[in-house]
This record gives structure tokens, C-alpha cells and sequence, in this order.
């Protein structure tokens, strides 16, 4: 596999960045920085982001390293409004969004290095360009839409549910 130490720790750190979300997903519908799953999803995926700047297979910079920026702005971004506009629920839309969009988009370059490298010694793609990586991907991008259609709908109710509470007393 050939992964140096800081791969090794990259490679961890993103494996319980990835189980936090998927906790959350399951539990809530979405990644929520209310609770340990979502705290864990924010921290180790700013540490999986920053310990990417710091790979790279093919040397010098390149599209991983533009992905793990950009990863790193997305959940910095969702980490404001959520703790700095709590009391918005048009801020719950944005933050939904983009910890999913940062998760999908750490899921690309996972797909990809997963896949040309594992299974040891006969992988399941040959290199970025093999079929089953952009089919899974493809997958992955309508999972994406989904979930965010669905956690726009769920966040409505919570919102109007909010709302009404409000209103009754």
C-alpha cells in the first residue's frame, strides 16, 4: 500500500471523520455539532484536510489538496453558523448543506484512493480514470442530492415546529 506515517494517520483520522458522519446520518439526518458524532466529524475532518496538504502521490500540489481547502472552508464556514447564528433558522439550511457537501466532496479522493488500492495487490481500479470509480461517484453525487432534499424538508418541519411553539404561548 505504501502509505507513509503521515498517510497512515491521515488515513485514520478521515476514517472516524467519515463513521462520525455516518453516525450523525443515521441518528439525525444530518451531521449535527450538537452531539459527539458531529463534534468528532468536524475535528477530524479538519485534521484529515490539513494532514492532506501535507500528501502527495503524484508530488507537488494538486486536485486533492484543492479539495481538502476547499473541505476546510466549507465546515469552517458551517462551525460560524452554527455557533455564531443559533438563533437563525435560515443558518440550520446553510449548515446542513455544507457539512454534507464537505463529506461528499472528502468522499472523492477516498473513492479514488480506496479503489486503487485496495484490495492489496489486485485493487478494484486501476487509476482514476477506471469506470467503477466515476460510476460510484455518480452514486454517491445522487446520495448527495438526495440527502440534502431530505434534510431540507426535515429542517422545514423542525423550523415551522419552532415557530409554532413560539406562537402558542
Amino acid at each position: 500500500m505504501g502509505l507513509s506515517s503521515l498517510g497512515i494517520f491521515h488515513t485514520v483520522i478521515g476514517i472516524a471523520a467519515l463513521v462520525g458522519a455516518i453516525i450523525g446520518f443515521i441518528r439525525y439526518g444530518k451531521i449535527n455539532l450538537d452531539v459527539f458524532s458531529g463534534r468528532v466529524y468536524f475535528y477530524a475532518t479538519l485534521v484529515t484536510s490539513v494532514t492532506a496538504l501535507g500528501i502527495s502521490k503524484h508530488g507537488g500540489f494538486n486536485p486533492g489538496h484543492v479539495f481538502s481547502i476547499f473541505i476546510i472552508i466549507l465546515v469552517s464556514v458551517a462551525y460560524f453558523l452554527y455557533s455564531k447564528k443559533q438563533s437563525s433558522k435560515r443558518a440550520r439550511y446553510f449548515e446542513n448543506f455544507l457539512l454534507s457537501f464537505s463529506f461528499f466532496l472528502s468522499l472523492v479522493p477516498t473513492v479514488n484512493e480506496t479503489f486503487t488500492r485496495v484490495p492489496i495487490g489486485h485493487p478494484l481500479a486501476k487509476d482514476i480514470k477506471d469506470p467503477i470509480i466515476g460510476q460510484t461517484l455518480v452514486v454517491l453525487f445522487i446520495l448527495f442530492i438526495a440527502g440534502s432534499v431530505f434534510q431540507y424538508i426535515k429542517q422545514k418541519k423542525i423550523n415551522t415546529k419552532v415557530v409554532s411553539l413560539y406562537t402558542e404561548e
